[in-house]
């Protein structure tokens, strides 16, 4: 049973609606009758316990996994199934858990590599833009990923997803294997700032409570169904939930 806390009514318009997606990797679904809104500025947080399907439900919306039924929409466009490098041609970016850049190639190489559908000139302009709000990654341009530490891998990450400058921006579990202290910066620093510029963020986070201080939406998934739905406030008095 799907319990919703607060009004939702009164949310912006969604860059990005979810409306009952079933999804699985075989015959039978792991999530089903998952519906999510992602409006622009704001950060829509899908938290629960290990195994829910968080990931799964992230993965479908990529298109990595088959929608066996339901539909992605992103603006006016119907993406169902549609495949991260198509996805990325209507400003849909995607920062997996795991290869998340190309651990041979340099932090700038990798860069290069996330503006790859950008004109040379654009590219250029663009690098430059995303280096000023990762002002880190500028001392370590040369430096090849795989000597990166967690931290500046993620950031890295980030970074090359927002070369092509999503208006969505799509995170799995952005702060695994990263300190509290570090999670806390990625999370406020980076994630909060690139939401208030605009961008619409759907983010799965193992480290709920952190996550909650930065969310406006949250959903919590158990069992590979919707079982709450809230404003961070509300969902954190939930004794259940905590």
């Amino acid at each position: 049973m799907h319990t919703s806390l607060g009004d939702s009514a009164g949310r912006p318009v969604p860059l990005l609606s979810v409306t009952d997606l079933a999804a699985g990797y075989g015959a039978i679904p792991i999530v089903s009758g998952i519906s999510l809104q992602v409006a622009a500025g704001e950060i829509v947080l899908m938290v629960g316990p290990n195994g829910a399907g968080k990931s799964t439900v992230l993965k479908a919306v990529m298109g990595e996994i088959r929608c066996m039924e339901g539909s992605v929409v992103v603006g006016d466009t119907n993406v169902t199934g549609w495949p991260a490098e198509r996805l990325a041609r209507v400003h849909v970016g995607y920062v997996p858990q795991t290869r998340d850049v190309f651990d041979s190639l340099t932090v700038v190489e990798n860069l290069h590599m996330g503006g790859y559908l950008l004109p040379r000139k654009a590219a250029k302009e663009r690098l430059d833009e995303v280096l000023a709000a990762f002002p880190t990654l500028s001392h370590m341009l040369t430096r090849t990923a795989s000597k990166l530490s967690g931290g500046e891998r993620k950031l890295l990450g980030i970074a090359r997803a927002l070369m092509l400058s999503p208006k969505l921006l799509v995170l799995d579990e952005p702060t695994v294997g990263l300190s509290p202290a570090m999670s806390r910066t990625l999370l406020h620093e980076h994630v909060r700032l690139l939401a208030r510029g605009g961008t619409a963020i759907l983010m799965v986070e193992q480290k709920a409570l952190a996550a909650l201080e930065v969310a406006d939406w949250v959903h919590v998934l158990v069992s590979g169904r919707m079982a709450l739905s809230g404003a961070p406030d509300d969902v954190r008095d939930r004794k259940s939930v905590v």
